[in-house]
């Protein structure tokens, strides 16, 4: 063994082995583990507390675009799911069948719904009549289920949470409007919340959900250089609509069709929060959504006083802050190890010194960079600091990705970029399929979107040479 090897390894580098450090991570720092059904998660209590931050913060976002809160049903008949023919088509083989109700064989199977189009649709078409009724603005928070042949803990899994919007509106200005809303509201929610820079864009045809006339995307780049789509939005047009006969009464009398949009993000996001941030010595958690933002860790804790001016100091923090004190019997090392492994933003240290100083001392967790403060100024100082470590982890993840991104002309630089380094690259691109899907047969890669900012002079497709109508981000993703 090497000498400065360390004993015991808690995780593995991200640089020898991203996958297994990811993995690491999800199970080390006790945010999901494995369960017996292939495929499937346990999301254990401080994951589910980083995912009800998440789901708090989303939830008001929609409220504040007064979108409301509905359930619906976990299954949905087949003869439901066939009425629009490019949807069943986009999801057949992820879908799972129930096929009996205890011993009785079902004269319908009944589909586990892997998303909720058709029984929102099905919905609609009963409650929709004149032009009053509209737009129709609902959101629900359910799992869903889709039967994947790979799966790894919250990026892919056979039932993942999430929340899936659902809305009709009475022209197709209104639901393009609303499409493009929450796209917005996704893509600042990454950014201010969770620290994650991200690209807006469309995607191609060849991209876009089943069923739908556009699909928007945020795209984000991971530590490793592979993107992860964060969340879609799209635009259904009056195709499920007509479908499902989803009709109102406009003001004139006439009877028209609704146009529709859905959008979602799920529980995937935490697996971008652990890319984007994480380091070798686990998460780094940006504090808007750290389940604990401060650690208190008395040190010496045995003597006269510590324990009781610990105590203190979490009575008068737990006022501004999310705070926790550990007065377990483990080492104080341990203490700070477990505790950088768990990504909490701030730690704060006291003892029998810092007592007789009247001060503390503050760690970051994502610069490690030690603070001696006085007691006195202890509220203003963490409510400081908080902010500053959520504003650099934004400021870091996006140097990050401006370093990651590359400009190519051809398909064969793309690869070659790719190869040395991944990441996005921006490349101009025709607008036909025969080209895309050269550059995935070639290159390795996707287009992940087709930003909204386009340059005026676009240049030749990377492939065919011919004039380009966009300029696309290219990458291999998750």
């Amino acid at each position: 063994m090497e000498k400065n090897k360390k004993l015991v390894e808690s995780i593995t580098a991200m640089d020898e082995d991203f996958a297994q450090w990811y993995t690491d991570i999800v199970k080390k720092a006790e945010l999901a583990d494995y369960a017996s059904t292939r495929g499937c998660m346990v999301i254990r209590p401080y994951g589910y507390a980083i995912w009800e931050n998440i789901q708090k913060t989303l939830d008001q976002m929609f409220k504040d675009t007064d979108h409301e809160n509905v359930y619906m049903p976990m299954f949905i008949p087949e003869s439901l799911l066939q009425k629009e023919a490019d949807h069943v088509k986009g999801f057949a083989p992820e879908v799972a069948w129930v096929t009996h109700g205890g011993d009785e064989l079902l004269q319908e199977r009944l589909c586990v719904r892997p998303t909720s189009e058709t029984l929102f649709c099905d919905h609609y078409a009963k409650i929709i009549q004149s032009y009053n009724d509209l737009p129709k603005l609902y959101n629900q928070w359910c799992s869903v289920v889709r039967w994947e042949k790979t799966t790894r803990p919250f990026l892919r899994t056979l039932e993942f949470l999430w929340q899936e919007g659902h809305t009709a509106h009475a022209t197709a200005e209104g639901s393009q409007e609303e499409t493009l809303k929450m796209l917005n509201v996704y893509a600042t929610f990454c950014e201010d919340t969770l620290a994650i820079p991200v690209i807006k864009g469309q995607k191609t045809d060849k991209e876009k959900f089943a069923g739908a006339k556009h699909t928007y995307t945020i795209e984000s780049l991971m530590h490793d250089g592979k993107a992860l789509q964060c969340g879609t939005s799209h635009n259904f047009g009056d195709g499920f609509a007509r479908a499902f006969n989803i009709q109102y009464t406009d003001k004139t009398g006439k009877l028209e069709y609704v146009h529709q949009t859905s959008w979602g993000m799920s529980t995937r996001i935490i697996g971008a929060i652990i890319m984007v941030h994480g380091d070798d010595s686990g998460l780094v958690l940006p504090p808007a959504i750290a389940p604990i933002q401060l650690i208190i860790i008395p040190i010496a804790q045995h003597k006269e006083g510590v324990i009781e001016k610990a105590t203190e100091l979490k009575n008068t923090l737990s006022k501004i802050a999310r705070v926790k004190m550990d007065t377990s019997d483990k080492m104080a090392g341990w203490k700070f190890s477990q505790y950088e492994m768990k990504g909490v933003p701030l730690r704060l240290e006291v003892g029998p010194k810092d007592i007789e100083k009247n001060q503390v001392v503050l760690v970051r967790r994502d610069t490690r960079e030690k603070i001696i403060v006085p007691m006195i100024e202890l509220e203003t100082k963490v409510t400081e600091i908080l902010a500053d470590i959520q504003k650099s982890l934004l400021e870091k993840a996006r140097s990050i990705q401006n370093k990651k991104t590359f400009s190519a002309n051809t398909v064969e630089e793309v690869k070659e970029i790719l190869d040395k380094t991944l990441g996005f690259v921006n490349a101009p691109w025709c607008g036909e399929l025969t080209c895309e899907e050269k550059v995935k047969e070639v290159a390795g890669a996707s287009s992940r979107c087709i930003p909204f900012e386009q340059p005026e002079d676009k240049g030749v497709c990377l492939c065919c040479g011919k004039p380009a109508k966009s300029m696309v981000t290219w990458g291999r993703a998750y």
